[in-house]
């Protein structure tokens, strides 16, 4: 007759450190290569596409799979973790924990300072166009005998127009990279929470489906902040040096945490890091979502030119939303 096993004794059969820490060693260079192959994906796609009829529709599907992705990060992964870490018995024993909910407050904040990032910079970026127009721009002086002919009017106002959707256009793509800039930013704080968590874990029990569910998620995490990345016309050593820092945060963090651990013995089911990991995961949950729906959803379903001209691609662009967000919120089945 087979011996039942209680919870207790799993737990320790469980905890093996010397096992937790192959598995650690292997997931630190497993997780640092599908991150690069995520992340490089939708770039290479795009410098393979450029110059091409289908180049401004391809980067189009890539973000909107990544705002999928993304929307479904920020919904399905980071804020239920952060509600779970903030809710744990040991956190709301304590005041003022207990008193008020304190996750979807910070998740709050995030969407309302990166509503305030956003505003700033936007407006530096609108203050510092119309600064060159006055400065460049054309002036009426004298009468019309001075000024040429009528068709030397109409050239200058055609030049200004060229020169104002021009200016509209540099606008716009800073404004993207601006996107993705602070995208990566609420990105690199999820990454950094996950590998911390399992740098200090020392059950091979949850480690092992662990590594495999973070390898997809950093694939799929990685495509979308690439398509922002791509979409958003970066020099080539500004392109590498945004992909290298998305693709080492989770292995360094992995590394941090088996570093602390093995220092300090420090317990990452302790309050303090409950409290922690709760209150870094609803800051970058609310700005995730802030970017997702603001800067990614809405600006290409509603404002983007080329989607408005054409039905069936907005058609294809929402399917690409769809699986973008199913695709990223089954993965919570496993992480």
């Amino acid at each position: 007759m087979a011996l039942c096993v209680t919870d207790t004794e799993r737990a320790l059969a469980c905890r093996d450190g010397k096992a937790a820490m192959n598995l650690k060693r292997i997931s630190i260079f497993v997780i640092f290569f599908t991150s690069v192959v995520g992340i490089s994906l939708p770039v290479l796609l795009a410098r393979l596409f450029q110059g091409k009829p289908v180049h401004d529709k391809a980067i189009l599907l890539i973000k909107c799979f990544a705002a999928g992705v993304i929307l479904s990060t920020s919904l399905v992964h980071v804020l239920p973790d952060a509600f779970d870490a903030l809710s744990d018995c040991q956190v709301t024993s304590r005041h003022p924990w207990k008193d008020f909910p304190f996750s979807g407050l910070v998740t709050l904040i995030g969407v309302l300072t990166a509503l305030l990032v956003d505003l700033t910079a936007t407006s530096h970026v609108e203050n510092h166009q119309q600064g060159h127009n006055r400065d460049g721009g054309y002036a009426a002086v004298g009468t019309s005998e001075e000024l040429g002919s009528v068709c030397k009017k109409i050239v200058d106002v055609e030049i200004q127009h060229a020169e104002q959707e021009k200016e509209a256009e540099e606008l716009m793509k800073m404004k993207q990279r601006l996107v993705s800039q602070v995208l990566e930013i609420g990105i690199i704080f999820h990454s950094v929470i996950i590998g911390v968590t399992l740098g200090m874990s020392q059950n091979q029990c949850t480690i092992r489906p662990l590594v495999a569910a973070l390898s997809f998620h950093q694939i799929f995490e990685g495509m979308g902040l690439g398509g922002c990345i791509a979409q958003a016309g970066f020099s080539l050593g500004t392109t590498a040096y945004m992909s290298f820092m998305f693709s080492v945060t989770t292995p360094m963090g992995i590394l941090l945490g088996m570093i602390v651990f093995s220092i300090t013995g420090y317990d990452d089911t302790s309050p303090n890091a409950l409290i922690l990991e709760g209150l870094l995961g609803s800051l970058s949950s609310g700005i995730l979502i802030y970017m997702a729906l603001v800067d990614l959803i809405a600006l290409d379903f509603f404002h983007n030119k080329l989607m408005s001209g054409q039905p069936f691609l907005k058609k294809v662009s929402f399917i690409a939303l769809l699986l973008g967000s199913t695709t990223m919120s089954i993965l919570a089945l496993w992480a």
